[in-house]
């Protein structure tokens, strides 16, 4: 069994059956995994979304730097054969804002993400509050400067709402971050042109679920609650998969 489908098996189980009818003119979706992931991390998401008719694509960005990660994802973008829907999470909601002004992009769906404002990092709204998270002394930094969480700190911060051996999975396969990644500031923020979805993660340790509201309200994105950890992607697939359609409906 691949990685891929071991996650999705772990956790496919709860999701129902997206009812949405999608047009022949439907966009692309774009999906941007967060730090510390990969594609794979819309693997619950992915086959909803396909079973209705969407052609989607999962981009594997390079987390060596956030204008590498925006580029990649600008080559995806380029490469669709008309129309896009971005859809981010985490630390993927900061390059969607950037990457998503492209002309192709049409909305943007932002999943328990960042939205920085123009000029701003990740890094910059993290440090600014008055406190460090409880989850940071869990990274661990190597000799070359990449960030990796401990097993016990992904399972208890940032995916405790899924089985334990789904959040074993998560930690073994993690894609090391390079640390200067958040240090990278938004030049143009597409939400501020174009329409806005967002899942607020209420119960997400790792970006307060009052944070991403702020981020909600400040682009005026139509908004989903869900009780979830980090990751609804994973633990609430039907909920961002029933997002996103609403956001390919909004554009038809």
């Amino acid at each position: 069994m691949s990685i891929k489908t071991a996650i999705a098996a772990a956790v496919i189980g709860t999701a129902g059956v997206v009812t949405a009818a999608v047009g022949q003119d439907a966009p692309s979706i774009v999906l941007v995994h967060g730090a510390w992931a990969n594609g794979s991390s819309w693997a619950a998401v992915i086959p909803l979304l396909q079973q209705h008719g969407l052609h989607v694509v999962a981009v594997h960005n390079p987390a060596s730097s956030f204008e590498a990660d925006v580029a990649a994802t600008r080559r995806v973008i380029d490469d669709q054969p008309g129309k896009v829907i971005l859809v981010g999470h985490s630390y993927g909601g900061a390059i969607i804002t950037e990457a998503g002004n492209s002309d192709k992009v049409t909305a943007l769906v932002y999943v328990a993400a960042f939205a920085p404002a123009i000029g701003q990092s990740v890094n910059a709204i993290v440090g600014a509050a008055p406190a460090p998270p409880a989850w940071q002394g869990e990274i661990h930094a190597d000799a070359q400067g990449w960030l990796t969480w401990s097993a016990a700190g992904m399972a208890k911060y940032f995916a405790p709402d899924i089985p334990p051996e789904a959040a074993a999975l998560l930690a073994a396969t993690q894609a090391p971050l390079f640390s200067g990644a958040f240090d990278g500031q938004v030049t143009a923020a597409s939400y501020a042109s174009k329409p806005s979805w967002y899942v607020i993660a209420d119960n997400d340790q790792i970006i307060p679920p009052q944070l991403q509201q702020i981020f909600a309200d400040g682009m005026k994105a139509t908004t989903v609650h869900v009780a979830s950890s980090h990751v609804p992607m994973i633990s609430q697939p039907q909920v961002v998969a029933d997002a996103i359609f609403a956001a390919v409906e909004g554009m038809q």
